[in-house]
């Protein structure tokens, strides 16, 4: 994907606000920024960190500086090794006109010497929101790698893959139903943006405003639109 065609994709769905939440980078989240400032398309800066447990939590800031700041700290923790783009492809760092920059040559794929514990507390030392990626995944999420959602994880959120509904993740997962659950189009490919949404109740399109949303606070608040089981079926 590439900034340009993402904002497009966006526009086309009627989505009024994404976030960029690339494997252990946020490199192309300013690329982003710019390509939607004349769309009005709101963009949150992400990343979507591996622990050293392969679970995936995300991370979502007020800011640009915040992530990349944080970026910092997790490339210093990345597992030793090289990416293979014969076997993963290019890492391509982009500009806004999806010009190619460079390439980042870590190990993006792989997992970070940090426990998902301390992802979550580092979120949250950089101003950001702390969410467990597709907990309903038999792969990469909290519930999958842990088997439980531990009580030292102070989590803001956790997140239902498009490949569930909401009835469906909590009858299976009781345990998330104590903790609020959104869902996004964990896009890989352009055909997948917009395939799942959250539609938020905001004064602003901010994360501050989210977070409101999350603790259902001064009227703001959240619903789920996940695909129907027959939609989700390939």
């Amino acid at each position: 994907m590439s900034p340009k065609r993402i904002v497009k994709k966006a526009k086309a769905d009627k989505l009024d606000l994404i976030a960029i939440c690339d494997h252990n980078s946020a490199e192309n989240v300013a690329a982003v920024f710019k390509a939607a400032k004349k769309d009005q398309l709101k963009i949150i800066a992400g990343m979507e960190i591996s622990s050293s447990e392969e679970v995936h939590i995300l991370g979502l800031f007020e800011c640009l500086e915040d992530v990349l700041s944080l970026q910092g700290t997790v490339y210093a923790q990345l597992a030793e090794g090289e990416n293979n783009p014969a076997v993963f492809g290019d890492q391509i760092i982009a500009n806004e006109h999806d010009e190619v920059e460079g390439y980042n040559n870590r190990l993006l794929i792989g997992a970070t010497l940090l426990t998902a514990a301390e992802i979550v507390e580092k979120i949250h030392k950089s101003k950001g929101l702390a969410i467990a990626s597709h907990i309903d995944r038999p792969s990469y999420s909290l519930l999958s790698q842990l088997g439980f959602i531990p009580d030292d994880i102070d989590l803001d959120a956790v997140e239902i893959s498009p490949q569930s509904t909401l009835d469906e993740a909590t009858e299976k997962f009781p345990e998330i139903r104590k903790i609020p659950a959104v869902t996004s189009s964990d896009a890989h490919d352009l055909g997948e943006i917009g395939r799942a949404v959250t539609l938020f109740y905001l004064a602003e399109p901010s994360v501050p405003e989210i977070k409101k949303a999350l603790r259902n606070q001064d009227g703001r608040k959240f619903t789920l639109i996940l695909p129907s089981p027959s939609e989700g079926e390939d």
